[in-house]
């Protein structure tokens, strides 16, 4: 049971468009069902949901389309959204078999089918460095977009070109949250968040010649920024860094801003002695 069909069903009891006995035996059958199902070769965890806030998410690697489409039908039949990444067209094919309604992002290599989820408050924007980045940056946006969340992309605005990403600046600093993206040195994220006052989820490449060491440079060069609020994901991992964005934006927001316009508005507190 998802959290959207438990809210469903105490609105339902509320309104009085359903008696508290059928309510309580709906809610019991959720509770009786096991949080995981095994498969044989995957237990597939259906209850995640309730904890994170989504469900399971299907990485395509090592897996075989037949197994992938196995999962994805019983995901999709606990109404769930679905995410796959890392999947190909045969990947694909397999879960449009069984899944007629699934879709596939050639660029970010995923799969998905949307269902209705809580929408995100503010906007995810999401630069990348250069065009051979895409491919990371798309799984970001992707699966922040399957997470209910507006994306604002920027793509081929590195530091090669600085003009680039100055033009741009307005629309980062209307963001609730950026996701930025760059190979080679992995500047960029040092950069925007030297500019804005809102965190910036680096995500390093593997673009790069030789001495990029397939990522670990950029990697490097993102965990060492002297920006305030940057935070580092994996080489490649365009999809931890949606899903993190997605986080973040579907928080709360509190009663105390950091943006800088309230902090810079704050009184100051007196000194003592």
């Amino acid at each position: 049971m998802t959290p959207a069909e438990l809210r469903s069903i105490l609105e339902q009891v509320r309104d009085g468009r359903t008696d508290t006995a059928t309510a309580v035996e709906r809610l019991l059958a959720a509770l009786r069902d096991q949080p995981f199902e095994d498969l044989g070769f995957a237990k597939l965890d259906h209850h995640r949901s309730i904890r994170q806030g989504f469900p399971e998410v299907v990485l395509g690697i090592g897996k075989t389309s037949a197994q992938i489409a196995a999962i994805a039908a019983q995901i999709i039949s606990r109404g769930h959204p679905l995410l796959v990444t890392r999947a190909d067209e045969a990947a694909w094919s397999a879960v449009k078999a069984v899944v007629p309604e699934a879709e596939y992002h050639e660029l970010a290599r995923a799969i998905t089918v949307k269902r209705e989820v809580p929408p995100g408050i503010g906007t995810i924007a999401l630069a990348s460095a250069g065009t051979s980045d895409l491919p990371v940056a798309e799984e970001a946006a992707v699966t922040a977009e399957l997470m209910g969340n507006t994306v604002d992309r920027m793509y081929d605005i590195g530091v090669a070109g600085i003009h680039r990403l100055l033009t741009h600046r307005s629309r980062l600093e209307s963001a609730r949250v950026i996701v930025a993206v760059a190979g080679m040195e992995g500047a960029l994220p040092s950069v925007i968040a030297g500019m804005v006052g809102v965190p910036v989820i680096a995500v390093p490449t593997s673009v790069g010649y030789g001495a990029s060491f397939g990522g670990i440079t950029a990697l490097l060069g993102m965990l060492n920024s002297c920006a305030n609020g940057v935070s580092v994901v994996n080489i490649d991992n365009g999809y931890g860094a949606g899903c993190i964005a997605s986080m973040i934006n579907h928080l709360q927001p509190s009663a105390v801003s950091l943006q800088p316009s309230a902090i810079s508005a704050s009184p100051m507190p007196k000194a003592e002695g």
